[in-house]
């Protein structure tokens, strides 16, 4: 494994249980406790952890927002499988504003080859180019500020336009969910444009993988009672997706690392 991928892997270990130790890494990766020490000095660097005896810590909180590159490498068949069911709620010829993010990058490579003749806007810049060549296929890309690393657009710019279009559906990948304090995000700027677009759509379909359910990040978005529906690859009893149901959420369950057979393709 390269070393750039096992940083970003520890990178989101440490991000979803807040501490991690050097021997237990060691001995998942097959590499010796020195080379987790480097790859956790470079982390430190970055200011997102701080070492301890033994192993390290997470230094920010939850205000501490993974790399994309991080997003994209961790659990990436399962994003997939997530993304295939998402354009599956799809129907053709939609307006279809799909998000920044990993999660919704990967359904846009799901709604290559379908022949849905949807108009998509974005604020993405890797989503239009993913989808720019498809076949009857119209994209229109948002304007405003290219924030670094994501590579979407921010800003007032962005929201603004999506006061011009009456869009039906919003594909939205969001940092994290919860039944009381909803959908929120890591970035202010990002949780803005995201709250334009909910304005814009008939309906808010969610893409997000189990790691997400049941976080509270920095910024609030929407209440869960304005999402339509949920892809997840969370298992069916989740508290968070009982919640998501008391409220009128349709929840769609793709198999993921925990699931039984019986919640595998799960609905309600």
């Amino acid at each position: 494994m390269a070393a750039k991928t096992r940083r970003a892997m520890i990178e989101q270990r440490v991000l979803a249980e807040g501490e991690i130790d050097f021997a237990t890494l060691a001995e998942e990766f097959k590499v010796s406790e020195m080379t987790i020490r480097r790859d956790v000095e470079a982390l430190e660097a970055s200011g997102l952890v701080r070492r301890v005896v033994g192993g390290a810590i997470l230094s920010s909180g939850k205000a501490a927002e993974p790399s994309f590159e991080t997003r994209a490498a961790e659990a990436a068949e399962g994003k997939m499988h997530i993304a295939e069911a998402a354009v599956e709620l799809l129907r053709p010829r939609e307006t279809v504003i799909l998000d920044s993010g990993s999660s919704v990058l990967a359904v846009a490579k799901a709604i290559k080859g379908r022949g849905l003749g949807l108009t998509v806007v974005t604020p993405s810049i890797l989503v239009a180019v993913e989808l720019a060549d498809e076949p009857d296929t119209v994209v229109l890309l948002a304007g405003g500020r290219v924030r670094p690393g994501e590579l979407s657009l921010i800003g007032s710019e962005t929201e603004e336009i999506f006061t011009r279009y009456n869009c039906d559906t919003y594909v939205m990948g969001i940092a994290g969910v919860d039944p009381a304090r909803g959908v929120s995000e890591y970035h202010r700027e990002e949780g803005s444009v995201k709250r334009a677009a909910v304005k814009a759509a008939d309906r808010v379909i969610v893409v997000a993988d189990e790691t997400k359910l049941g976080r509270v990040q920095l910024v609030s978005v929407s209440p869960l009672s304005s999402v339509t529906a949920i892809v997840t690859d969370g298992p069916a009893d989740h508290p968070t997706l009982v919640g998501a149901r008391s409220l009128g959420v349709e929840v769609v369950c793709v198999p993921g690392p925990h699931s039984s057979a019986l919640e595998q393709g799960a609905t309600a």
